[in-house]
């Protein structure tokens, strides 16, 4: 087979081929903390550094998860993957093993809640620091880096807000001034929108949400160069932060449906989209596929689809917001995203409930908005579910 694979079959097979095997269609779980050598001079030769890889211990590694790494790699369009027990703990890896002591990274203040808290409260700890500044900002670099300045780190869409960052703008600066550009691109997942393609360096994900997408998975990936990735598997070796291998059976299982869930969750997300701009109870939606979405163009130049995530604004504020979130007969109120079933989260009580006033109206995050991962059911019965649920306010 010489034409490249498409995402659904890369996301199922890879680039492998299992013709004339006899092995079991679903891929294994091993689930055993060590593994025995043929003798002593092979575990000699596999502990040491810059040995050929060889299954030793959970905490390196085992087969499923190589497997489970190659695809993610090939659905990123990536040289390789390494995935963690959560989306923080790849997040936190991954800008510990770019940057070093008196290192800055530049960043937009719309990000998920945890890592802006890792930027603004731990990296001081590393002698490292984090600058904010608009995204428009991120687009003309001349006037902002400065001699500490490593890495630009950004989310696009940004959590909650539904901000896009044009990515290919950023790296083009970047490259400019010599830094390495790292995307979350949870919100979007790699059938949406691929970053690296782009010129992006690095990129994260919480496994947990569209990669896992049934709400019963907790992981994380970094996707990069082979030479980043090991580095970044040093480190989890150190810090120990490794995937289960339980966790590792089910995004197999899970992946392989990724294409079909994405492409559901896209096309339901525009239709409760245009029904809530319909709702006089609603202030503002925002949703990139929207046509008089601000970020519209942006997003539909780099995305091949705009995503399952929402953010409105009700009338009113927070209270009215949680009355929403309170009413609902279907929808769930809920953390995280991306699952099958569709969830509401407030995230001034939620994934932004650290933030001061003045952080959140950075962030543009506001007391009234209410963060909607749109999952797999019928279309109308989640409009008719949040209408009769904004009609209580």
């Amino acid at each position: 087979m010489t034409t490249k694979r498409k995402p659904a079959t890369l996301a199922i097979h890879g680039t492998e081929s299992r013709r004339g095997k006899n092995e079991p269609v679903s891929p294994p779980m091993y689930h055993s903390s060590t593994y025995v050598l043929q003798d002593s001079e092979t575990v000699e030769a596999a502990m040491s550094p810059g040995s050929d890889k060889r299954y030793i211990y959970q905490r390196y590694g085992n087969p499923s998860q190589d497997l489970l790494e190659k695809r993610m790699a090939l659905l990123e369009e990536a040289e390789d993957s390494m995935f963690f027990a959560s989306g923080m703990a790849a997040i936190t890896t991954a800008v510990l093993s770019v940057m070093n002591a008196g290192d800055e990274v530049l960043s937009i203040p719309a990000l998920y809640g945890q890592t802006l808290n890792f930027f603004k409260k731990e990296l001081a700890k590393f002698s490292m620091s984090a600058r904010f500044v608009a995204i428009d900002e991120l687009y003309d670099l001349k006037n902002i880096v400065s001699g500490k300045t490593k890495l630009i780190y950004f989310e696009t869409p940004a959590n909650p807000n539904m901000q896009v960052v044009d990515i290919e703008r950023v790296v083009e600066q970047a490259k400019k001034f010599g830094l390495k550009t790292m995307i979350d691109n949870t919100y979007a997942s790699p059938i949406n929108q691929r970053p690296i393609p782009l010129g992006t360096d690095y990129v994260v994900h919480s496994a947990t949400k569209y990669l896992g997408g049934h709400s019963d998975v907790l992981a994380g990936v970094i996707v990069g160069d082979k030479n980043f990735i090991d580095t970044c598997r040093k480190r989890s070796h150190m810090y120990g932060p490794v995937i289960d291998p339980f966790n590792v059976f089910l995004l197999l299982r899970s992946m392989s449906t990724l294409e079909v869930r994405v492409k559901r969750q896209n096309e339901n997300a525009l239709k409760l989209a245009e029904a809530l701009k319909k709702h006089p109870n609603v202030e503002v939606v925002n949703y990139p596929g929207l046509p008089d979405d601000p970020y519209h163009e942006t997003a539909k130049k780099q995305m091949d689809g705009f995503g399952g995530m929402i953010a409105v604004d009700v009338k009113g504020g927070k209270k009215e917001a949680m009355k929403v979130a309170d009413s609902f007969e279907v929808i769930l109120n809920a953390v995280s995203l991306g699952g099958v079933e569709t969830l509401a989260s407030i995230p001034v009580i939620t994934s932004h409930i650290w933030l001061s006033p003045d952080e959140l109206k950075e962030a543009k995050v506001t007391p009234s908005m209410i963060r909607i991962s749109v999952g797999l059911e019928d279309p109308d019965d989640l409009i008719e579910d949040f209408n009769q649920a904004l009609d209580k306010i």
